[in-house]
């Protein structure tokens, strides 16, 4: 049975939005069995059939507009008449029935609406983007961040990202209170936390509406597909969307 995570967050009647789980496919192996990715090594005509189960399971409007994904900053504004395969790491829609979405499986998944009901956006951020500036570059499609609303989706946690001095580094030349999100691992190492990078940076933009953040991809096995603990996996979806 396909399992569907729902945002618990306070968003306008208007906004719909889901997170899948590794839960309800037809993928075997290392992608067993809901995985979405058409570019990690699955069948096709598996990803094809989880792609329509999602769709079907979560009473999606349309296909969704799957982004080719780069680890960068790009912003998409979705249309009606906008086909999959556009190169961004996020998209904001204006326009009912379009579904924005990221995969990801292990990076952050963000959720994003305004409080009026009229701007959706779908984010993905792993810890480059995150600290190139994909949020920053989504809000500022926004025209009153303080009036949006944010759900962090599942991503993997501090106790499991572990990153090197550079990783550190890069966040910390941006704002010096990036150093809150990481402790010390070993030999070396720093455990980030993306949830807390991610907070950092939306309120730094005037966001103070943050939901979510309590999933973990690399523990919660049985529910999440995890790149930093498999290697070789499938791929999860976030989507959101105007009705």
């Amino acid at each position: 049975m396909t399992r569907l995570l729902l945002p618990d967050w306070p968003a306008p009647a208007n906004v719909h939005a889901v997170c899948s789980t590794r839960l309800g496919g037809c993928s075997t192996g290392a992608f067993a069995s809901l995985n979405l990715g058409n570019h990690v090594g699955d069948e096709p005509a598996r990803v094809a059939l989880n792609r329509s189960q999602y769709q079907l399971a979560a009473a999606l409007p349309a296909v969704p507009v799957w982004l080719n994904q780069v680890h960068g900053t790009v912003v998409a504004t979705l249309a009606v008449n906008s086909t999959a395969g556009i190169t961004a790491d996020a998209a904001i829609s204006r326009e009912p029935g379009v579904v924005a979405t990221v995969m990801t499986a292990d990076c952050l998944p963000l959720l994003l609406c305004d409080v009026t009901g009229t701007q959706v956006a779908a984010v993905h951020a792993g810890w480059r983007g995150l600290c190139d500036g994909v949020i920053e570059a989504t809000l500022a499609h926004f025209k009153r961040p303080a009036e949006v609303q944010v759900y962090l989706g599942p991503a993997i946690s501090q106790a499991a990202f572990e990153v090197g001095s550079e990783v550190r580094e890069a966040f910390i030349k941006h704002d010096p209170a990036a150093a809150q999100a990481f402790i010390c691992g070993k030999a070396g190492k720093y455990q980030a936390d993306l949830y807390q990078l991610a907070r950092q940076r939306l309120a730094a933009c005037g966001v103070s509406q943050i939901y979510g953040g309590s999933y973990c991809t690399y523990q919660q096995s049985e529910l999440f597909f995890s790149y930093r603990r498999d290697g070789q996996t499938g791929r999860m979806a976030s989507s959101i969307w105007l009705v």
